[in-house]
């Protein structure tokens, strides 16, 4: 497992990961401002439909959620709250996913957050030999195996991409 040096900082996600045993490889790139996973894998040279955005959502009670997209998907949030039985699900906004995750935007990571909350995965991300996500810094992904997700996340998968 990797330890945490100058390449993997160490962050509450790949604690988690480490102490989940999962084996995972770390990317730092260059992170740019709103770049998102255009950028991410502009950075490392891989294709944006696999880097997984990790979306802080929230449904009509205000209860905070995880939704796990390709990069290059957006979310139905009309189709994702009838598949979570909602009757509703929107974005939080920055400050409010900041306190749900513990992470900053553009640095979440569905390893290791504040609260315990459901996790909502493409159900297509599964179909990927390799994913990268966010290790729970600006400018860092991790890549996993995406099966280890159903493993340590137990997602409930969903077909929402658009």
């Amino acid at each position: 497992m990797p330890k945490a040096d100058k390449h993997h900082p160490e962050t509450p996600a790949t604690r988690f990961l480490r102490q989940h045993g999962i084996p995972y490889s770390g990317h730092p790139y260059e992170y740019e401002e709103h770049g998102g996973t255009e950028v991410s894998a502009r950075e490392l040279n891989v294709d944006e439909h696999s880097v997984i955005k990790t979306l802080i959502m929230e449904d009509e009670s205000g209860h905070p959620l995880i939704v796990l997209m390709h990069g290059n998907r957006k979310v139905s949030t009309k189709e994702l709250a009838r598949q979570a039985n909602c009757k509703r699900i929107e974005p939080c906004k920055p400050e409010v996913a900041n306190r749900h995750s513990g992470y900053l935007i553009g640095g979440t990571s569905p390893f290791g957050t504040r609260k315990k909350m459901p996790v909502y995965m493409e159900k297509t991300i599964l179909d990927l030999p390799l994913i990268y996500i966010n290790g729970g810094k600006r400018g860092f992904l991790v890549g996993i195996h995406p099966h280890d997700l159903l493993t340590v996340l137990q997602p409930t998968l969903v077909e929402v991409a658009n």
